[in-house]
This record gives C-alpha cells, sequence and structure tokens, in this order.
C-alpha cells in the first residue's frame, strides 16, 4: 500500500514579527514625535484640542508606516536590498512578505489614513487638505516613481520639511487655526533629528547604495561630510529651545538640555562606528529625539 507523503508546514511569512521588521519601529518616533510637539505648543497658548491631536498622530504614524512599506517595495524592485546589506533584514527582498501582499497592505494603510485625515480637512479646511495630499504623495516618491526621491540625495530636505515643518506645524493649525513662526521655529528640532536618523541609516549603507546607484546625501559627499552635517543638526535641535525660551515660552522648555549628555554619546559613537555597528547610532539617535522631543513638549506646558 503506498503511503502519500505529508510534508512539513512551514511557519506563515507574514508573522508578527516580520511585520514588526517592516514597520520599523526605530524610525517612528519621527512621526510621532513632531505631533506630541506641536499639540504642546497649543496647549502652551491654551489651543489644545484632544480629538484633532489624536488623529493627527495616527495619520502621521500611518504615513511614516506606509512610506517604510513602499521602500521595501521599491528598494526590492530597483536591487537595493541584497544579501550584502548591513541593515536590519527587509521583508520584502528577504521573501518573507510577498511584494503583492506589501502593495495591498500599503494601499489599504494609505486609503485609511486619507479616509481619517478628512476628519482633520472638515476641522481646520483646505490647508490640511493641500498638506495631507502632499504627505501621501511625498510617501510614494521618496522610493517610487521614475524620479525617487532617496535617489537624488533629496530624500535629507524633504524629511526636515514634512517630518518637521510640516508634521509640527500641522498639527498646531488643526487645533489653533492659525500658524506662528515660533512654531516653525520649534519644528526645525524634530526635522534636524529625523534628518539625523536617515544620515546614520545612509551612512551605514554608503557602499551598497553607491553600487545599484542610490545616491543619497552621504553616498554624495561622503561618510565623513555626513557625520559632520549630524553633529550641526545636533546643534541646531539644541539652540531651539533656548530660542524658544527668549520668544516668550516657559524656561522649562530648557528641560531638553537634559538630554546633552546622550547626544554627545551619540556623536562620539557615530565617529567610533562602521557597517553593522551604526545599527546602534540609528536606534539610539531615535531615543535621543523622542527625548528631546518629549523634555521640549513638557517644557512648554508647564506654566
Amino acid at each position: 500500500m503506498h503511503l502519500k507523503t505529508v510534508e512539513p508546514t512551514l511557519p506563515l511569512p507574514t508573522t508578527l514579527q516580520a511585520w514588526t521588521l517592516a514597520i520599523r519601529p526605530k524610525t517612528l518616533p519621527a512621526g510621532a514625535v513632531p505631533v506630541v510637539l506641536g499639540s504642546a505648543l497649543a496647549a502652551a497658548t491654551g489651543r489644545f484640542r484632544l480629538m484633532p491631536a489624536l488623529v493627527a498622530l495616527i495619520c502621521a504614524l500611518g504615513i511614516q508606516v506606509a512610506t517604510n512599506f513602499i521602500n521595501e517595495i521599491y528598494d526590492f524592485r530597483k536591487g537595493a536590498d541584497t544579501a550584502e546589506r548591513l541593515g536590519p533584514t527587509r521583508t520584502v527582498a528577504a521573501g518573507i512578505i510577498s511584494e503583492k501582499t506589501m502593495i495591498k497592505v500599503s494601499v489599504t494603510l494609505l486609503a485609511g489614513v486619507f479616509l481619517l485625515g478628512l476628519y482633520l480637512v472638515y476641522t481646520a479646511g483646505w490647508p490640511i487638505f493641500v498638506i495631507g495630499m502632499l504627505s501621501l504623495l511625498f510617501a510614494w516618491a521618496y522610493t517610487g516613481g521614475p524620479y525617487p526621491i532617496a535617489y537624488s540625495g533629496l530624500g535629507d530636505l524633504f524629511v526636515f520639511i514634512f517630518f518637521g515643518l510640516v508634521a509640527v506645524g500641522g498639527t498646531y493649525y488643526v487645533q489653533a487655526f492659525n500658524l506662528t513662526f515660533p512654531v516653525l521655529i520649534a519644528a526645525v528640532a524634530p526635522g534636524s533629528f529625523s534628518v539625523n536618523i536617515l544620515l546614520v541609516n545612509n551612512i551605514r549603507d554608503i557602499a551598497t547604495d553607491r553600487k545599484v546607484g542610490k545616491m543619497t546625501l552621504p553616498s554624495r559627499i561622503g561618510g565623513e561630510w555626513a557625520r559632520r552635517l549630524y553633529i550641526a543638526l545636533t546643534i541646531v535641535a539644541y539652540v531651539v529651545p533656548a530660542i524658544l525660551w527668549q520668544d516668550g515660552y516657559s524656561p522649562w522648555c530648557l528641560l531638553s538640555l537634559l538630554t546633552l549628555p546622550l547626544a554627545f554619546r551619540m556623536i562620539k559613537v557615530l565617529y567610533a562606528s562602521e557597517g553593522k555597528e551604526l545599527n546602534n547610532v540609528l536606534a539610539g539617535t531615535g531615543k535621543l529625539m523622542t527625548l528631546h522631543g518629549l523634555l521640549l513638549s513638557a517644557g512648554l506646558v508647564i506654566q
């Protein structure tokens, strides 16, 4: 009698661990901190509104995650995520999550963000619709389309604009219905840290990026100048609380200066690290951004 062979069942590729890798939790401060800061600025002027703040936070994180998903799709298509990669595993390139599944999830996520964002449009008007549509377009154009931003060396500029000025300013606007110059000054801090997160990521990948024509800013200017830019942006981020204090905000916003020892440590480790060692600097920069942003936000609302 012939017995049918039963093949062992393999684990499903779309596990919680796989999707956690795709989400890239270490980069999420770039989406969350600007919204927290924008809400703190609104609270400091007595204009905080809980529901718009929460919806703005969900939309910001949704766009951040969707950008990461789309990045996986297009870097896989362009051959940027190879076995030589020094960063965390990219799930599409590794075959853990299929490209088709990632596309479906990305489209669904962006559609959800769009629908949820309509509440903010209803609350604060057409400027938020423009900001929202540009943010969704940026999520795709960062690595997608015929002229991907990430491959041109302009990614850092766009990250500063969208994860700094737009995120903080937009969050403040949906609560206060106006925008002031000090709010944009405050936005420079998370914008600078967000660029630093990207810089570390791209310094690590200079060799592999150049092979596939992904000319990020560090690929163009070299690791040494990219590290110097990291230092400059860190200094800029720490000047922001002093400017806000001088502009009439609570002196407690200087609480963010308590994170200076961590900032010095990150710069030291950045210069002492190469290759995979830079993954620790990437995580540390995200932690620094979070702590600086939370302390700055707390200081703004303390009277």
